[in-house]
């Protein structure tokens, strides 16, 4: 009789609340994301700049370039991406460099810039797109494109991946 009362006296709240504990604990299990794979709520921040560097390919290189209209170079094209998107970001590469959050390659995802150098300073940045590929603005003469990181020429200069967004 006395189990009968604690059973009915649970009632209701606590028939609730135990069906809510053991629908939470059926739900989908959590999954490790890829290291170049950001959670959504990451990929609604970066995908946006992604999505705009990409739009940019093909639009052709100029030192001190900023806008599609004049053309970019490296960091120009950083900038403008990232400003477009409501995100303040300095302007030079090496400004950029020293404001990044360092990361291993291994974490980078698509949003966060790849840094190289040319012979021994800071030379170059890019957009890291996940899958080990990268957007920038090469140099004189060339125009936004995608490229690889496991290029030789990528691998050997590559100098630090850092991360400006969470």
């Amino acid at each position: 009789m006395q189990a009968m009362r604690t059973r009915g006296a649970i009632g209701l709240p606590g028939t609730l609340a135990t069906l809510l504990f053991a629908a939470g604990c059926a739900g989908t299990p959590a999954r490790d994301l890829p290291a170049d794979e950001p959670a959504p709520a990451l990929r609604d921040l970066r995908g946006p700049i992604v999505q705009l560097a990409l739009s940019m390919v093909g639009v052709q290189y100029r030192y001190g370039g900023t806008h599609p209209r004049e053309g970019f170079d490296c960091s120009g094209l950083v900038y403008y991406a990232f400003t477009s998107n409501g995100h303040g970001v300095p302007r030079t590469s090496r400004e950029q460099f020293d404001v990044a959050r360092k990361i291993p390659l291994a974490e980078a995802a698509e949003g966060d810039l790849v840094f190289f150098r040319d012979q021994e300073r800071l030379s170059h940045v890019g957009i890291y797109l996940g899958g080990g590929r990268f957007i920038h603005a090469p140099s004189s003469g060339g125009s936004v494109s995608v490229a690889s990181i496991d290029a030789p020429y990528y691998q050997r200069n590559l100098v630090a991946v850092g991360r400006l967004l969470p």
